[in-house]
C-alpha cells in the first residue's frame, strides 16, 4: 500500500486504462531521492496486472560509460535475444538493435537516433500480443545513449498500447509529460510511520516526522538509526540519509564493508564478478551474507542489488581511495571476458600515467563508436587521454574525445574538451578538426559570427601546411557568412581558397561550391546562374546525399524548384531508409521549402512540421528556426496572424537577428500577411525595407520581389515598384526559365494593367504546376477584366481562383476573390469547400501517411519513413479514410491527387 499517492496512482491508472484500449502514453515521475518513485513504479506494475508485458531497467551510477547498457537491460526482460521479434522490423532498424544487444557490429555511419526508432518499432511489435509497460527507474543515471533512444521512442507513441513510465531525481526527458511527486502530507507521513514502526516512542516519533519532512524513505529508515548522531542543519535530505546509511555500514565487520564496496564498484551487480574479486582480495564471501542480513543488499543468482541507490553511494563514497583502488583492480582481473568493463576498472585503479590502460580504454571507445555510442566513446577517450604519457598521443586522443562529444550532441562539453585539447601538441590536422568542432558548437547554439570566425581561424592555421584540409573549412566559413548576410567575409574566404596550393582541378571543384552564390550576390547573374546550374547537374549525378543537399540549396537560389524538390526528396528518402534521423531534418526543411515555393501548401506544412518536431527532439536549434520561418510563411498565406507571429517570435528568441536567412523569411512572412489581409501600406513599407537590406540575394528572392510589386500597386504607390521590376526583368532574362518569366509577365501586367500579360503568365504557371501563383494571377486577371467590363471572362477566372485558394486553405485570398465575384455580379452560390472531399481536412501527418499508402507502401514501410510505429500509421489511415470519402487502400490509390 502506498501512502499519500492517491492522485499519482489515479493518473497512472488512467494511462493504463487508455493504453489497454489502444492509446499509448509516456510519463516522467520526478522527485528527490527517497520520495517513493520506485515504490510508485512497483505499484504501477501491480495495477497493470498479469495481462501486461512488463519491461524494466534501472540506471546505475557509474554505468553510463557503457553505451546502451540500460536498453540492453530493458530488452533482456523480454528474454534471450532470439526471443526479440527483430525479423519484423525494417532491416536498418533490426540491424541497429542487433548491434545494441551485441549480436553484430553496427556500421560507423549508424545514426544514433535510429536506435530510438527501432526501439519504438520493437515495442509496437511486442504490443501486438498484449499491452506493454516499460518501467525505467533512476533515469538520471541511465547511460546517455539508452536515455536518448527511450526518449525518442516515448515521444512518438501513438496507438500501440504502450505505457512508458520513467523516474528521475531531476527533469531528464524534455518533451515527455511530467508528474512531480511532492513530499507526503503530515497525515500520510503519520500513517506510514505508524504502520511500519508502531512501537516508536513519542519523542522519537516527532523527531522522525520533523527530520524526514515527508520523505517516505526517510520515514522508513530514520527509526533504524541513532538520530542524535545524524548531521543536522540545512543539508539536503539525501546527504543526511547517506550519512545514516554510512553508520549502518560502519557497524559491519571489515570483510562485510569490503564486500559491500566490491558490489558497489561493480555497476552491473554481477555476482560472479563480485565473488571472483572478493576471492582475489582474500576476503571471505561471508561479507556478502553479512550485508544481506543487515538489509543493505538483496542477493539472487542473477544479481546483487542495493536496497536503495543511496546505500550504494554511501558505501562507495564513504570508503578511502586506497580501498576503492584495490577493489577496482580486483574487479578488472575478474572481468577478462568483458574488455570494456575491464578497461574502466583498470582506469579507476590507476594513478598517474599508464599507456597500457590508456590503450585499453581507447579500444573500448572505438567499440562504443561502432555501436554509435558517441557519448560513452568520448568519456572513454577523454579518460584515456588523461592516462597517456606521450603528449602527442594524448593530443590525438583529446581531439577524438572532442569530436565524439560533438557527435553525441554534447556541444558544451565538446567546447570544454576543445579548449583543453588546444593546449596539447595536436598538429595542424588536429587544429583543423578542432576548429570545425568549435564552429559546429557555435553554429548549433545560434552564434553564427563565432562559427564563421572559428572556421576562418582554423582554415588559416592549416592552409600553409595542409591545404587539402583547409579547403572545406574555407567553404564552411563562406557558408556561415552567407547565413549572416555577410558578403565581405564570404569573398575573403573565397580569396583565401583561391590562394591555396592545390591542383587546378581540385581548386576549381572547391571554388564552384561558393562562386555561384557570390556572383549572384555581386550582380553577375549570367555567370552565377551557369555555375549554380553546373553544381545542380552534378548533384543529380552524385551518390553522396550531402552533396545532393548542397545542390538542392543552390537550385533554390535560382528558382529551379523541381530540381530542388527532386534532390531534397532523394536525400530525404536516403535518410529515412537508412534511419539517419539527424540528416533527415535538413533534407526535410529543404524539401518543404521547395513544396512551399511550388505552391503545395499542405505538403509543405506537413514536412516542415515533421522536420521541426524531429529537430526539437535531437536539439537542432538552427534547423528548428529555419523550419519555423517556412511555417510562418505558410501561416501568412493562410491569414493566420496568431500562428505567424508566434512562430516568428519563437525564431527570434532562439536566434536573435544573426541568422540573416531566418530574418528575411520572418520579415517576408509579415509582409505577406499584411498583403493577404489588405493592409497594403504596411505591406509595401515592410517589403520595401526588406528589399533594401545589404545582402539581398536569397533563395526565394523572385517570389519576394513578386509580392513587393503587387503590394506597391495595391497601395497605389506603383513608383515604389520600379526598382524591383527592373530586377525581376534582369533575373528573368538571365534565367530564361518559365518560373521567372511568369513572375515577370504577372508583375508587368500589374504595372501596365495588361490582361494579356496575365494570360501568358497563367499559361506558364499551369504548365509548371505552380497552383498558388496561378490562383493569384487569376485573381489579378479577374479584377482587371471586371474593371474593363469583360464580366464573363472575369467570373470564370475568379471562380477558378477561389476553388484553388479554398483547396490550399488560403483563406484571405479566397475571401478577397469571393468579394470580387460579388462585385462582378456573380450570384451563383460557391461551395464553402471543394465539392470532392480533399486533403485539406487532413492533419499534416495524416496527409503524409495517406500519400505513402496511396503509393503502395505498407504500414511498416510508412512507419520507417515517418519515424512512427505501424499502429500509429494504421490509426492515421483509419481517421483519414472518412475525411477523403474512401473505405480502402484500393479506393485511396484511385484518387487523382492529395
Amino acid at each position: 500500500m502506498l501512502y499519500g499517492r492517491d492522485l499519482e496512482e489515479r493518473r497512472i491508472g488512467v494511462l493504463l486504462d487508455a493504453a489497454a484500449t489502444g492509446r499509448s502514453a509516456a510519463l516522467e515521475l520526478v522527485a528527490e531521492a527517497g520520495a517513493g518513485k520506485t515504490a510508485l513504479l512497483n505499484r504501477s506494475v501491480e495495477l497493470a496486472g498479469e495481462s501486461w508485458k512488463v519491461l524494466r531497467c534501472t540506471g546505475v551510477e557509474g554505468e553510463s560509460e557503457f553505451p546502451f547498457s540500460g536498453l540492453q537491460e530493458l530488452l533482456a526482460a523480454v528474454g534471450r535475444p532470439a526471443a526479440l521479434p527483430l525479423g519484423a522490423l525494417p532491416p536498418a532498424q533490426a540491424e541497429a538493435l542487433r548491434a545494441v544487444i551485441g549480436l553484430t557490429i553496427a556500421p560507423n555511419q549508424m545514426d544514433r537516433f535510429l536506435v530510438g526508432l527501432a526501439t519504438l518499432s520493437l515495442l509496437a511489435e511486442l504490443a501486438d500480443e498484449g499491452p506493454v509497460l516499460c518501467v525505467i527507474d533512476d533515469v538520471q543515471w541511465l547511460d546517455p545513449m539508452s536515455a536518448e533512444a527511450l526518449r525518442f521512442a516515448a515521444r512518438r507513441l501513438g496507438t500501440e498500447s504502450i505505457v512508458m513510465l520513467f523516474a528521475s531525481r531531476t527533469r531528464c526527458l524534455p518533451g515527455i509529460a511530467e508528474l512531480h511527486l511532492p513530499p507526503l502530507d503530515d497525515a500520510s507521513s503519520e500513517r506510514l510511520l505508524q504502520e511500519r514502526w508502531p512501537g516508536i516512542n513519542p519523542v522519537m516519533r516527532e523527531r522522525v516526522l520533523r527530520e524526514a519532512s515527508g520523505n517516505p524513505l526517510a520515514l522508513l529508515e530514520f527509526p533504524r538509526m541513532d538520530l542524535d548522531e545524524l548531521p543536522i542543519g540545512p543539508l539536503p535530505l539525501p546527504y543526511r540519509l547517506a550519512g545514516g546509511y554510512r553508520r549502518h555500514v560502519d557497524a559491519l565487520s571489515e570483510a562485510g564493508r569490503l564486500a559491500l564496496l566490491t558490489v558497489a564498484a561493480e555497476p552491473h551487480g554481477d555476482p560472479r564478478i563480485a565473488l571472483q574479486a572478493l576471492d582475489s582480495l582474500e576476503v571471505g564471501r561471508g561479507g556478502i551474507s553479512e550485508g544481506e542480513a543487515a538489509g543493505l543488499i538483496e542477493v539472487s543468482a542473477r544479481e546483487i542489488r542495493f536496497r536503495h541507490p543511496l546505500v550504494r553511494a554511501a558505501v562507495y563514497h564513504g570508503s578511502s581511495f586506497h580501498e576503492r583502488q584495490s577493489v577496482h583492480a580486483a574487479l578488472a582481473a575478474a572481468s577478462l571476458d568483458d574488455p570494456d568493463r575491464r578497461a574502466w576498472h583498470l582506469a579507476a585503479a590507476t594513478i598517474g600515467r599508464d599507456e597500457s590502460v590508456a590503450a585499453l580504454l581507447e579500444s573500448a571507445a572505438e567499440r562504443a563508436v561502432d555501436r554509435a555510442g558517441y557519448s560513452a566513446a568520448s568519456a572513454a577517450m577523454e579518460r584515456a587521454a588523461g592516462l597517456t604519457p606521450d603528449h602527442e598521443i594524448r593530443g590525438r586522443r583529446m581531439v577524438l574525445a572532442t569530436e565524439w562529444a560533438a557527435a553525441a550532441g554534447s556541444f558544451q562539453r565538446a567546447a570544454t574538451l576543445a579548449g583543453q585539447a588546444m593546449q596539447l601538441p595536436i598538429g595542424t590536422e588536429g587544429r583543423a578538426r578542432l576548429g570545425w568542432v568549435q564552429a559546429s558548437v557555435e553554429f548549433e547554439s545560434g552564434k553564427l559570427r563565432r562559427a564563421r570566425d572559428a572556421l576562418l581561424l582554423a582554415a588559416e592555421e592549416v592552409a600553409a601546411v595542409e591545404p587539402v584540409r583547409a579547403g572545406p573549412l574555407f567553404i564552411e566559413a563562406s557558408r556561415a557568412s552567407w547565413f549572416l548576410g555577410d558578403g565581405e567575409h564570404a569573398r575573403t574566404a573565397r580569396a583565401k581558397l583561391t590562394a591555396l596550393r592545390l591542383p587546378a582541378e581540385q581548386r576549381s571543384a572547391l571554388l564552384a561550391a561558393i562562386d555561384g552564390p557570390l556572383k549572384l550576390y555581386s550582380g553577375e547573374l549570367v555567370e552565377g546562374i551557369a555555375i549554380v546550374r553546373a553544381t545542380v547537374a552534378e548533384g543529380h549525378r552524385t551518390e553522396d546525399p550531402a552533396l545532393a543537399l548542397v545542390a538542392a540549396a543552390q537550385a533554390m537560389l535560382i528558382g529551379d524548384l523541381e530540381d530542388a524538390r527532386t534532390l531534397s526528396y532523394r536525400a530525404l528518402d536516403d535518410a529515412q531508409n537508412q534511419g539517419m534521423v539527424g540528416r533527415f531534418t535538413t533534407a526535410a526543411v529543404y524539401a518543404g521549402a521547395a513544396e512551399l515555393m511550388l505552391g503545395r501548401l499542405p505538403e509543405a506544412q506537413e514536412i516542415q512540421t515533421r522536420a521541426a518536431r524531429v529537430a526539437r527532439d535531437i536539439g537542432q536549434v538552427n534547423t528548428i528556426a529555419s523550419g519555423q520561418g517556412y511555417l510562418a510563411l505558410i501561416a501568412a498565406i493562410r491569414g493566420d496572424d496568431e500562428s505567424c507571429r508566434d512562430l516568428i517570435e519563437r525564431s527570434r528568441r532562439a536566434h536573435g537577428q544573426d541568422n540573416f536567412i531566418d530574418v528575411t523569411h520572418n520579415e517576408w512572412a509579415l509582409g505577406l500577411l499584411d498583403l493577404g489581409h489588405g493592409r497594403y501600406d504596411r505591406a509595401i513599407d515592410r517589403l520595401d525595407a526588406l528589399y533594401r537590406i545589404p545582402n539581398r540575394i536569397r533563395g526565394h528572392w523572385l517570389h519576394l520581389l513578386r509580392d513587393l510589386v503587387e503590394a506597391a500597386v495595391r497601395a497605389q504607390q506603383p513608383e515604389r515598384a520600379s526598382e524591383a521590376m527592373a530586377e525581376i526583368e534582369r533575373w528573368a532574362q538571365a534565367l530564361g526559365s518559365p518560373f521567372a518569366e511568369a513572375i515577370r509577365l504577372r508583375s508587368r501586367g500589374l504595372l501596365d494593367s495588361d490582361s494579356n500579360a496575365y494570360r501568358e503568365a497563367a499559361k506558364l504557371q499551369v504548365a509548371e504546376g505552380l497552383w498558388y501563383d496561378y490562383a493569384r494571377t487569376l485573381l489579378l486577371l479577374g479584377e482587371l477584366l471586371r474593371r474593363e467590363r469583360e464580366i464573363g471572362e472575369s467570373r470564370g477566372a475568379l471562380r477558378q481562383a477561389v476553388e484553388i485558394f479554398d483547396r490550399l486553405d488560403a483563406l484571405p485570398w479566397a475571401d478577397h476573390t469571393r468579394l470580387e465575384l460579388l462585385a462582378a455580379g456573380d450570384q451563383t452560390p460557391l461551395p464553402e469547400k471543394p465539392t470532392v472531399k480533399s486533403s485539406a481536412a487532413l492533419t499534416p501527418q495524416e496527409l503524409q501517411v495517406v500519400k505513402l499508402a496511396a503509393g503502395g507502401a505498407t504500414n511498416k514501410e510508412i512507419a520507417a519513413k515517418l519515424f512512427l510505429s505501424p499502429k500509429t500509421v494504421a490509426h492515421h489511415l483509419y481517421r483519414a479514410f472518412p475525411k477523403l470519402g474512401v473505405a480502402s487502400r484500393v479506393e485511396l490509390a484511385r484518387l487523382s491527387s492529395f
